[in-house]
């Protein structure tokens, strides 16, 4: 690729995600509960997701330090969202998943985060729509592999 045109790409993207993250994380600020914000919300979805993790593997997969996963983690289990297991083969070992209350929330704020994004999705024609996520999904892959080879191999998409 030419770069002029790589320098007009990479400008394009940086404007669009811009505007994309502003505007999205708006629209989906709205679909989280009073009390909760979008980094627990992503705790709920991971844990929905894994069934059980460990503390360190979510500072891990989220890039974030273990004490600020630790203080998002104890702000979850205060609000009965999410509990914590101990390990009875090794107590050093704490696992972490979704209580009862925990799934509901996790289900009624995905029901509205699909309303909002088929909203914006239903403006696609279907191979549009399509096309777009598995580019997206793409990229994701691309940054994946790279963070796995640092390591961290867990984001990768499966799609």
């Amino acid at each position: 690729m030419d770069k002029t045109m790589l320098r007009d790409l990479i400008e394009r993207y940086q404007d669009t995600t811009m505007t994309i993250n502003r505007m999205m994380g708006r629209a989906l600020q709205d679909c989280i509960p009073d009390g909760l914000t979008s980094d627990q919300c992503s705790i709920l979805r991971y844990l929905k997701q894994k069934k059980q993790c460990t503390s360190s593997q979510l500072a891990d997969f989220f890039i974030v330090s273990k004490s600020s996963i630790t203080a998002m983690v104890t702000r979850l289990v205060s609000k009965g969202l999410i509990q914590r297991i101990g390990n009875e083969h090794d107590r050093r070992v704490t696992h972490l998943s979704l209580t009862e209350e925990g799934d509901a929330m996790y289900g009624t704020i995905q029901v509205r985060i699909e309303e909002v994004l088929s909203h914006y999705l239903n403006h696609f024609e279907e191979n549009e729509a399509k096309t777009f996520i598995e580019t997206y999904e793409k990229l994701a892959n691309i940054l994946a592999l790279e963070e796995g080879s640092r390591g961290n191999d867990e984001n990768r998409i499966e799609g």
